[in-house]
């Protein structure tokens, strides 16, 4: 079964956000599985989702091209489509781990609907942003929630920002006292400065789409995976270690995962990481758009 969903009340007015930066990856999305022990409620869950909607406008919007050069997201109030279907064939929810990584072998694909990017390149005022699948799988009593989210909306801290209202609505707890601004800051031409465009591989060094897919590919078929779990206190007691107040969680988190390894794991000094280059992140800006 596929439905629609609409915000509980249309706030979005048609107002328009134009896209720079990292929000102009296009191609990529943002894709989560959820698996549930018991029961969803579907009627609640489809209230909570419009509730939620009315408060994230954007996330009902469609992506268009101006002048074959602006791209923008105007926030057009339209629906979100979900699927509904059961599921009979599998006895239980077939994987083990309770973070997948799935870009070669599509083992998620059956529970998403995914948000068809490639038609966004040139604008797509009948393309949603945000696609909702929900699996019953019968023999278990399992459900499970797929969710696809178009990175034009922002990156996975958004993403994450928008699913977790999500679930305090569908739970009927407190919402989240922030929230979004929608705010997008584009800079202006004197603010480049590119004598630090050595220093960036992935835009000094480019490759280009068909080479990063098939080199993801590829590691993913050779290269095991590692899932790292970090406490909101054990972040909090990383932060107090650095007195660099310019350094952000991000930046922190990934040179102590660098320092473990080069002390724990690295047996030859050829293969000691001494140098890296973090791609997405903010310094020095105090509009409101930037992660602290």
């Amino acid at each position: 079964m596929k439905t629609e969903i609409f915000p509980s009340s249309f706030t979005g007015g048609n107002r328009r956000i134009e896209l720079t930066g990292t929000d102009l990856w296009i191609t990529p999305r943002i894709d989560n599985v959820f698996v549930y022990p018991g029961d969803l409620d579907l009627n609640r869950l489809k209230d909570a989702l419009s509730h939620i909607l009315a408060l994230w406008p954007l996330v009902c919007g469609r992506l268009l091209l101006h002048d074959e050069e602006h791209y923008i997201i105007e926030m057009s109030d339209k629906a979100v489509p979900v699927t509904i279907l059961d599921n009979t064939e599998l006895i239980q929810w077939p994987l083990n781990s309770n973070v997948v990584r799935d870009n070669v072998e599509g083992q998620l694909q059956p529970f998403l609907d995914e948000v068809q990017t490639t038609k966004l390149w040139h604008g797509c005022p009948n393309e949603p942003l945000f696609r909702v699948k929900i699996t019953r799988l019968i023999r278990s009593g399992q459900w499970v929630l797929g969710t696809s989210w178009a990175h034009v909306l922002g990156d996975a801290c958004a993403c994450l920002n928008f699913l977790h209202t999500f679930s305090c609505s569908y739970q009927q707890m407190e919402l989240p006292a922030l929230l979004p601004s929608f705010e997008r800051r584009l800079w202006s031409k004197n603010e480049v400065d590119r004598s630090l465009l050595p220093t960036m591989r992935h835009l000094f060094d480019a490759l280009s789409t068909e080479q990063i897919q098939e080199k993801m590919m590829i590691e993913q078929e050779t290269h095991v995976q590692l899932n790292i779990h970090f406490s909101g206190e054990q972040i909090t007691r990383l932060r107090t270690l650095v007195d660099d107040s310019t350094l952000t969680i991000h930046d922190i988190m990934i040179a102590y995962i660098i320092l473990t390894l080069n002390v724990s794991c690295f047996k030859k000094d050829e293969m000691i990481i001494r140098h890296t280059n973090i791609i997405v992140n903010y310094r020095g800006v105090s509009d409101s758009i930037a992660t602290p």
